[in-house]
């Protein structure tokens, strides 16, 4: 028989755009840190600002940066020279484009008619994002996802869980859906591109407070 493992949920906080904020979610215990490099943002950091808020983080910190159909010498230029831990493509890119990154990319995906788009075995990924489905919009909708499909997904592949998370939401949505770790940016902000810290608090607690057995 298989013994069941007990494990925790990691935990990123996207969306940064500011040191303070970067350094109260490191210490709160965030895994990961994200960074929207898309000038329609409203969460935007442009990548100059994100290299020196990183050189004046500790070294080590899993820097995740966010592209919408950025070209991919822009990509891996900026992977190598802001030391990024993984980067999250989040637009209409396509497959055939990014096979053999040098570093893990994460690649964001939205149900529609059930099924994720895009389809997990068409990318080269290393985690999927999976976020709510908004007609023209890529993301931080603050809106969440169906996590019974998402559920059944997370099963599959490894997931991060995004969407409309927020401190009151996250625990059950865990439960359901038992991703590998979820994402939340408008969920924990007082304005967009500005965290609120008793709501990233709050949300790490009520990560850390469940586990989930597999």
């Amino acid at each position: 028989m298989h013994k069941l493992m007990r494990r925790t949920t990691e935990i990123k906080i996207c969306g940064l755009t500011n040191l303070p904020d970067a350094r109260m979610a490191l210490d709160a215990g965030a895994d990961y840190l994200g960074f929207v490099l898309h000038a329609r943002s409203p969460r935007h950091i442009t990548p100059g600002a994100m290299r020196r808020l990183l050189d004046r983080l500790p070294t080590g910190v899993r820097a995740i940066a966010v592209f919408v159909n950025a070209q991919r010498e822009l990509v891996e230029m900026l992977a190598r020279d802001c030391r990024l831990h993984a980067v999250q493509l989040h637009g209409d890119e396509r497959a055939a484009d990014w096979v053999d990154m040098p570093v893990p990319a994460w690649r964001a995906a939205r149900l529609r008619h059930g099924k994720p788009d895009p389809a997990p075995d068409q990318w080269p990924a290393t985690r999927y994002v999976l976020d709510a489905a908004v007609p023209g919009r890529y993301g931080g909708t603050g809106r969440t996802a169906d996590w019974a499909k998402a559920a059944k997904l997370s099963l599959q592949v490894p997931l991060m869980l995004a969407g409309g998370l927020i401190p009151d939401n996250v625990a059950e949505a865990i439960r359901i859906v038992a991703p590998l770790g979820v994402d939340t940016a408008s969920g924990v902000e007082k304005a967009p591109g500005k965290k609120d810290h008793r709501k990233v608090a709050a949300f790490i607690k009520a990560v850390r407070e469940v586990r989930i057995d597999r």
